[in-house]
């Protein structure tokens, strides 16, 4: 369309939105290069959304503004140097909104094959990813704000589900007719079909709640009257913030929320299990779709409050559905203004309500709520990475590489919470190192051929790990324990029970740090052997222990027999 300077962009819905390569600076080639980029991409196997399209387009606009104000325009993208390119992306924040203005651009670009080899290169050049400046609440603070939230859904929940079953008993016909009682249940039954309770049309009384009614629905305001069966708009941000204190999903998520449906179960008393699926956008190709299965069997559980968000939008569904048969919208609340612009939102084929009834959570409702509950932000992003890094410990709609890097590595309580786990870590990576320093090897019998020592037999004493500096073995008798060329069998024994047992008897008798230094790991070797071979053994062979495993041990303790 317009001579190939308007693309239209057809979403899975059939939706359509229209992007006019005409109103962008430059000049017409540079602009039909870029209309051409951007139309390849508007089809079903790449963009399926207009978000993605959208995404894409914002940044074109940057792009050809920075590119018309140049002391030498780029006539068409054959014309782009890499230094231009450059001096694009330096001019861009380091921000995540520079961070997405340079490489959708990029994107584009790289597509057309009439780039040159340097601009090719600049543009195919790493864009590291800008450091959030976001982190997880104080464990009080987080605290602080879910107790708000569920302060406030839990008032709402309880009022709705009140006047549902006064509904109720009114439909059921068990209220006697004309009184009180069954004037509120009329009341609530108009309000049910219709989103109002019965008003006034008379001339000078317009939009009063009829007297009758506003007697025993106890007045006029929105709290007597359309509040009895529908979320305020607040509420509606206070069941948000507890969907992800328990579940962990952002705020696009919650706001794109289905109706759950709950499968069948083995008996009419068996637990509700609901199937949530959720949808969360992704850059480029679309969204990405996951369904969840959520039990509720008792307060603790998972869908409890699945089950509590529906029967406080069960009427607001309801009334939806009258308007706009096929909106399957959970968060739906009710407006006491004038009704709600009806036009699409920046997503074709979502509205930010019917009437007099809204959908969904935006970002100044979430702040507005916050600062109403004496908070200082928003609760959505940051109570996600608190959820995610804090509580659940593992990815939330992202990969682990992505819950690492963006969520974990990047939160300080996060860091930390680290240490004493890496402290541990080391220390147990320590104490498996000295568990594992014996290293000799056990034999039934003695070989021949092996050099008798006064710890064990040496099977190459020419290939020591230890080599003197004129050949041989330069390491103390004691190290005979930790070399590999070393066997032990049971004429070994009763010397090494002796030589273990003196070494603890020293362990009282010198300082510790003297003790640590000079007898500390030959006697962690022994440790290791006394394990091997076990305590009744070790028993028989202190029993067994001779004079001159007694004057050995002596000799070797006093430094005697060291090389």
């Amino acid at each position: 369309m317009g001579d190939g300077l308007v693309v239209e962009h057809r979403d899975r819905t059939g939706a359509v939105a229209v992007y006019d390569f005409r109103t962008l600076p430059g000049s017409e080639a540079l602009r039909r290069s870029l209309a051409r980029l951007f139309a390849a991409r508007c089809v079903p196997s790449r963009w399926t959304s207009h978000h993605s399209s959208r995404y894409f387009w914002h940044p074109l606009q940057a792009f050809t503004a920075y590119l018309a104000v140049l002391d030498t325009p780029v006539g068409d993208l054959d014309e782009l140097t890499a230094g231009v390119w450059t001096q694009w992306r330096l001019s861009q924040p380091n921000t995540r909104l520079g961070y997405r203005q340079i490489t959708t651009v990029r994107g584009l670009l790289l597509d057309d094959a009439r780039l040159s080899a340097a601009a090719r290169e600049a543009l195919a050049r790493r864009v590291l990813f800008p450091g959030t400046k976001e982190v997880s609440f104080q464990g009080a603070e987080f605290d602080a704000i879910v107790m708000a939230a569920r302060r406030v859904f839990r008032a709402a929940h309880l009022r709705i589900t009140d006047n549902a079953r006064h509904l109720a008993q009114w439909r059921s016909g068990v209220l006697a007719r004309g009184s009180e009682a069954w004037l509120l249940g009329e009341a609530l039954d108009c309000l049910a079909r219709t989103g109002e309770v019965p008003r006034d049309t008379r001339a000078g009384q317009r939009g009063r709640v009829l007297a009758r009614y506003a007697r025993v629905l106890g007045g006029q305001k929105p709290e007597h009257t359309w509040q009895r069966l529908f979320l305020t708009r607040m509420e509606t941000v206070a069941l948000g913030v507890l969907l992800l204190a328990e579940h962990g999903w952002n705020l696009s998520v919650i706001n794109r929320l289905r109706v759950p449906r709950a499968a069948p179960d083995a008996g009419s008393d068996g637990p509700r299990i609901y199937r949530v699926e959720l949808e969360k956008h992704k850059r480029g190709a679309g969204r990405y779709f996951e369904t969840r299965n959520l039990t509720d069997d008792g307060a603790a559980s998972p869908g409890r409050l699945i089950t509590q968000a529906l029967e406080t939008t069960v009427f607001a569904r309801a009334a939806v559905h009258v308007l706009s048969p096929g909106t399957d919208r959970l968060l739906i609340w009710r407006s006491g203004k004038a009704p709600l612009d009806d036009r699409p939102q920046r997503e074709a084929g979502r509205r930010s309500g019917i009437g007099v009834f809204g959908f969904g959570i935006s970002g100044v409702t979430a702040h507005r709520w916050a600062t109403q509950q004496g908070f200082a932000c928003s609760p959505f992003r940051r109570g996600r990475r608190t959820v995610n890094t804090l509580h659940r410990r593992e990815p939330g709609q992202n990969s682990q590489a992505t819950h690492d890097r963006v969520y974990a590595l990047a939160d300080p309580q996060v860091r930390q919470a680290a240490i004493p786990v890496i402290a541990e870590a080391a220390e147990a990576v320590v104490a498996t190192a000295r568990a594992t320093v014996f290293a000799a090897e056990l034999r039934t019998e003695a070989d021949p051929g092996d050099q008798s020592t006064v710890t064990a037999d040496c099977h190459d004493v020419a290939n020591s790990p230890y080599p003197g500096p004129g050949g041989g073995c330069s390491a103390s008798f004691l190290m005979c324990l930790a070399c590999p060329n070393a066997r032990i069998h049971p004429a070994h024994y009763s010397r090494l029970a002796h030589l273990h047992h003196a070494l603890g008897n020293l362990r009282t008798a010198l300082e510790p740090g003297e003790w640590q230094r000079q007898w500390e790991e030959g006697h962690t070797r022994l440790e290791h052997l006394k394990g091997q071979l076990g305590a009744a053994v070790w028993t028989r062979a202190l029993t067994d222990v001779s004079d001159t495993d007694r004057h050995l041990i002596a000799l070797l303790l006093n430094g005697d027999l060291d090389p």
